[in-house]
């Protein structure tokens, strides 16, 4: 069996283009549905609204229907006296007129009587028996909602080519239609390759993983109006995987896989789609997203994606929701938004880069902050806005530099909690207790990370454990650093109890940082930036001066020096997993995932804040809740209250450096 290379690579617009080149993909026909059935499906006419919406003049409020004029002097002062004459209820046709000096009682939604143009509420009016008394002017058409005010009938309400959602189908009920002319469906079919990949459900095994991207496929078909079926994992044989897509291609318009698309030996979609189509696209100039194949067959399109699962959600985005809503008839467009990037990013030029991002409101744009290089990433999928395109000719993003956001996803809500900076378990119980975990976004980006976006703007808060090296105090020192001290302002947190965390037992026998430099022993680092990784590093620094080595070589002394983790958790199931003999963290992953820990420190972990930020609603909760932090320890339990600590100035400004302890 030789192995299969590479066509020309093409970029993602030139796929689409020789797509529709090869087939022009359209709609398979029309048909009528009723509106309970129209869901996600996509209209084939222009709608046009048969009615005036509301369809009568009627009142928006419980009260009176009057003659503007007749009460345009009234206040509280000098009331008008008009005579009630009569009552409209909601539903039913008046068959009174207006007359000078009177008024008729309407409800709410009720028909206004011919000749009123205004209503007085209820508590602007006093009532005798059939004599009103009323207080308070009200202009012409006051609390009158007019007959077409809302949509006049022959108005264009929805246009051909669009995705109905359950806000549109409530439009069309309210204009008393029940059915409409839609495309008939687009059918598609989605497998999964690969040995090592299993139902969900099933055991994990050693080496395999659960399959991502045959729900992912399937579900983002289907929410973009596709008759979507889910085909089950196929093995590695040519053989099976032909048989199966040659006979989806009788029943089918488009059939997916996923996986086994590259050059390798057992990566066989390529020689299936070879063998009984046309090979469009072996190649994407893109990462990740390169080993895509796109083929024909007898006008059928078969599309195969990246096994990775954050590099095939980037290609449904950017390539097949394109060529998808030329079968579904839609006229959606992949939202993007114009943002900055907050970090450097330098690439080689020849390939474009496809980098799922966070967005953060800064005061001016969007910051776009990168979440994970690794296009086998999973939390990408829900907790990415979206991914930037770095274009082939460009090898270098500058800080700051204005990018192009295709997002996942509607903007974030300017209301979000935007955490930016150090890792912390108990930050996110504080989080779930004070309500606040649904609308919040943690980036783990790292002390440093934190301090920075809170210079630029971009974080409402940063929580830190920055260890200053001249003073030996936690997190203050970097106020002036940063040029924040006008600024922001630290609000005190609370202590933790952080230290070096081994396999149970401690197999390895490490008592201290200084084992670290043993060749026997394999560390797990937390990420540049990190208060956790600055500790370590000035501890080595130390170390090193005292036996009379070179600070500078201890990336290549200490074995798995830069092999790097976000969170404190990452690092208790590397040594849990047996991938490293130890790491820092805080104590709490340790015991909670029955490992030993060796205590070093209670480090000071406190919230950078902007001052701007401190009269937003959620920022004001957090606060607060650090303010009455030993009922949260109670509440979350004795594991944390081992490991953390309140301080008596939790939740208040600092000021000062405190003592280490």
């Amino acid at each position: 069996m030789s192995r299969k290379i590479f066509h020309a690579l093409v970029d993602p617009d030139e796929a689409i283009r020789l797509v529709i080149e090869k087939i022009n993909p359209r709609p398979p026909g029309v048909e009528k549905v009723s509106l309970s059935n129209a869901l996600h499906r996509v209209l084939a006419k222009d709608v046009y609204s048969p009615i005036d919406h509301p369809p009568f003049d009627r009142s928006e409020v419980d009260g009176y229907a009057v003659r503007s004029v007749d009460v345009e002097w009234s206040d509280e002062l000098s009331p008008v006296y008009l005579k009630i004459k009569g009552r409209v209820k909601p539903g039913e046709k008046p068959v009174l007129e207006a007359g000078v000096k009177d008024a008729v009682e309407v409800a709410t939604g009720a028909m206004i009587p011919r000749g009123y143009d205004s209503v007085v509420m209820e508590e602007h009016v006093e009532r005798d028996e059939s004599v009103l008394k009323v207080y308070r002017a009200t202009p012409p058409g006051e609390n009158i909602s007019t007959a077409g005010s809302d949509i006049s009938s022959g108005d264009l309400v929805l246009f051909k080519g669009t995705l109905l959602n359950h806000g549109h189908l409530a439009l069309l009920a309210g204009l008393g239609i029940n059915e409409v002319e839609v495309f008939k469906k687009p059918k598609a079919i989605v497998f999964s390759t690969g040995e090592e990949v299993v139902e969900p459900g099933s055991i994990l095994e050693a080496g395999k993983v659960y399959d991502v991207n045959g729900t992912l496929i399937t579900s983002y078909l289907m929410e973009h109006g596709v008759e979507a079926y889910y085909g089950g994992l196929l093995p590695d044989d040519y053989d099976v995987i032909r048989n199966r897509v040659q006979d989806a291609l009788k029943k089918y318009d488009m059939v997916f896989t996923s996986g086994g698309t590259s050059a390798g030996l057992s990566d066989l979609v390529y020689r299936v789609f070879s063998d009984i189509g046309e090979i469009l696209v072996h190649g994407l100039k893109t990462k990740p997203g390169k080993p895509t194949v796109i083929a024909t067959s007898n006008k059928k399109l078969l599309i195969g994606l990246p096994g990775f699962p954050l590099s095939c959600y980037m290609i449904l985005v950017r390539v097949v929701s394109e060529i998808v809503k030329l079968y579904t008839g839609a006229l959606y467009n992949v939202k993007t938004i114009d943002a900055v990037i907050p970090i450097q990013i330098r690439k080689q030029v020849g390939k474009t880069w496809l980098i799922p991002v966070m967005l953060t409101e800064s005061e001016n744009n969007y910051a776009a902050y990168p979440v994970s290089m690794s296009s086998g990433a999973i939390s990408p999928l829900i907790l990415s806005d979206g991914f930037v395109e770095v274009k082939e000719s460009v090898d270098v993003v500058m800080e700051g530099e204005q990018v192009r956001v295709y997002l996942f996803r509607d903007l974030p809500e300017k209301t979000r909690l935007n955490v930016i900076g150090s890792n912390d378990p108990l930050l996110t119980e504080i989080l779930r207790l004070k309500g606040l975990a649904s609308t919040s976004r943690i980036l783990n980006v790292g002390s440093t990370g934190g301090w920075k976006a809170v210079a630029r703007g971009e974080a409402d808060v940063a929580p830190t454990h920055l260890l200053d090296e001249e003073t030996g105090c936690y997190n203050t020192p970097f106020l002036k650093k940063y040029g924040l001290e006008d600024k922001a302002v630290l609000i005190r947190g609370y202590d933790r109890l952080i230290g070096i965390i081994v396999g149970k037992g401690n197999p390895k026998n490490i008592t201290s940082i200084e084992d670290f430099l043993r060749t026997d022993v394999r560390i797990v680092n937390r990420s540049k930036g990190s208060g956790i990784r600055v500790y370590l590093d000035m501890a080595l620094k130390r170390i090193a001066s005292l036996k009379g080595l070179d600070p500078s070589k201890i990336s290549k002394i200490v074995n798995g020096y830069t092999y790097e983790v976000k969170t404190h958790t990452a690092v208790a199931t590397a040594i849990k997993q047996g991938r490293a003999d130890a790491g820092l963290a805080v104590g709490y992953v340790a015991e909670l995932l029955g490992l030993d820990f060796i205590p070093l420190t209670w480090e000071e972990y406190d919230f950078l804040i902007p001052r701007k930020r401190l009269v937003k609603d959620s920022v004001i909760k957090l606060i607060d809740a650090l303010k009455h932090l030993d009922e949260v320890l109670d509440e979350v339990g004795p594991l944390f209250k081992k490991y953390f600590r309140a301080s008596e100035n939790s939740g208040f400004e600092k000021v000062t450096c405190f003592e280490k302890t």
